[in-house]
């Protein structure tokens, strides 16, 4: 065989083994060739300079061209946020700087004096607090409640700004107290007041809507009371049903309650006078929504009512829907769809602008007491004792929550959680972030369950700081978790005032007996469930 060619020996010339680190003193020679060099290349306009240094690159080594990039990264780095100030450009800077997060702004401020003082004077801790208060409830809330808001945007009249430095040491306290509000909700810690709602003819508290000033709520005794926030007082009754006010809702207008008595009542909202009756439903109505210039009613007698809403004295009936076979509990709707749920078990869904019937959502193995909408999201509770939430683009059931052990009478839901109030007397809170992720175990998905009060409980709402919730034991709770106490504060029309303990209990209190108060079980006529 012929011999195997030998490999080629590869030898490496110090050019390609080229080590700046390791260069030799320059020669007398070399100085003076080089300076000729550079005499030469000052005197040629930027295009030949240019065309003689891409010709001098094409003749390097990849050493070579690794020393060079290492060389010409820093002359290609500007701090622009340095710079713009010397062009006069502050507010440049100022503007890119406010969009970082918090975090990040914390890691600039410590690059240099110059972005600090960019930071400062540009204010940039209050515009981050400002920006946070603008798209974030909870922030807004907290700027209400502590009163730091004073401070923020445009000044009240004889309201000053107050120096850089407040804002920044303001931020990580705001971040303290949404740590600690979030920590309350977890763990069911909260202040708690109670007002006593009893009378004469009161058997139950069925409905209510708050604010900050006031909670307007609906007894069976046919009246509607509405309760001094500060006081826990009632500061006025109204007075015009002849039968249990199951709903109602009010805005800054009015007030609008629906009866056993099968009517729907406008009262105004400052006053407290009755404006408007509305008969059409031959029984009970058991809830209704208004927005927008737009009502919807639902009632025992299985029919759903739309209304158009001119003014309070103006407001017509636009149609009737029909399609439950018992009686429809709840409604609900937006700009797209109107949501019903029934008694018949079952959820529909109809066109908000034709009326017409989109689908049906099944699933509930009993009548369905209660619901919310909001977005693509159905929340439902059911007397089968589970709660369904659900796509109401595709009809499917995302989740099933097992855990009350009676009839889910309430629920709501805001952007984090799910709360339901049941017959079994407790409210639960649910993780609603989990609850929609399919890989979350169901056991993880209750966070809280309150209990205080002592029967069922027939409505409830709720923001990121408080619980307000009503009972057939003729109480409003309101539980706070913001200001937490280890003092009940507690309110009836005789202004009595009772002591009891704010953290959640996972057990009912005592009765007088001196055994637990069990949820009151006595049959209800206006329930339709």
């Amino acid at each position: 065989m012929a011999e195997r060619a030998k490999a080629p020996v590869l030898t490496f010339t110090t050019s390609i083994l080229y080590d700046p680190a390791r260069k030799k003193e320059p020669s007398q020679s070399f100085q003076t060739e080089r300076d000729a060099c550079l005499s030469y290349f000052t005197k040629w306009n930027e295009s030949d300079q240019v065309d003689f240094v891409e010709q001098l690159l094409s003749r390097m080594c990849h050493y070579q061209h690794g020393h060079i990039n290492a060389y010409l990264k820093p002359m290609l780095q500007r701090d622009f946020i340095t710079l713009l100030p010397t062009k006069g450009l502050d507010h440049v800077a100022e503007n890119i700087l406010s969009y970082l997060d918090a975090k990040s702004l914390c890691r600039a401020e410590r690059v240099c004096k110059e972005w600090s003082r960019v930071i400062s004077e540009g204010m940039l801790w209050k515009k981050l607090i400002e920006r946070n208060v603008r798209t974030d409830s909870l922030w807004r809330g907290l700027a209400e409640r502590k009163g730091w808001i004073k401070y923020l945007f445009i000044p009240r009249p004889g309201v000053t700004h107050r120096p850089h430095k407040f804002y920044r040491e303001l931020f990580p306290k705001i971040m303290k107290d949404i740590e600690a509000i979030e920590n309350n909700w977890r763990t069911g810690n909260h202040n708690l007041q109670r007002i006593n709602c009893r009378s004469e003819n009161s058997k139950g508290v069925y409905c209510l809507q708050y604010d900050d000033d006031k909670i307007v709520s609906g007894l069976r005794d046919n009246t509607i009371k509405i309760w001094d926030r500060n006081s826990l007082q009632c500061c006025k009754i109204l007075t015009g049903h002849t039968g249990s006010v199951l709903c109602l809702q009010y805005d800054d207008k009015v007030i609008i309650s629906g009866s056993s008595d099968s009517t729907v009542r406008v009262w105004d909202v400052n006053t407290g006078d009755m404006v408007n009756t509305l008969i059409h439903h031959c029984e009970a109505v058991l809830h209704l929504r208004f927005n927008n210039g737009m009502m919807v009613t639902c009632s025992k007698d299985r029919s759903i009512a739309v209304w158009d809403m001119t003014s309070p004295t103006e407001i017509a009936l636009r149609r009737v829907l029909v399609g439950h076979r018992a009686a429809v509990n709840v409604v609900d709707f937006d700009e797209k769809y109107i949501v019903s749920a029934s008694g018949d078990r079952t959820i529909k869904v109809w066109n908000t602008s034709t009326c017409e019937f989109v689908r049906t959502l099944n699933g509930h193995k009993r009548g369905i007491a209660c619901l919310q909408y909001r977005d693509r999201l159905v929340v439902s509770g059911s007397s089968d004792n589970s709660i369904r939430l659900w796509d109401i683009e595709c009809g499917t059931c995302l989740r099933i929550l097992e855990g009350h052990e009676e009839l889910v009478r309430c629920i709501r839901f805001d952007s984090k959680r799910i709360v339901s109030g049941a017959y079994d007397g407790k409210i639960k809170v649910w993780d609603l972030q989990a609850a929609l992720d399919i890989r979350a175990q169901t056991n993880t998905l209750c966070l809280k369950t309150l209990v205080e009060h002592t029967g069922r409980v027939f409505r409830l709402q709720f923001d990121e700081f408080q619980i307000v919730s009503s009972s057939h034991d003729d109480t409003i709770l309101i539980w706070d978790f913001l200001n937490c106490s280890q003092k009940e504060e507690s309110a009836t029309p005789q202004a009595l005032v009772q002591v009891g303990r704010s953290p959640s209990r996972e057990y009912s209190s005592s009765s007088a007996a001196g055994g637990r108060a069990q949820p009151q079980q006595e049959t209800d006529d206006d329930d339709a469930y």
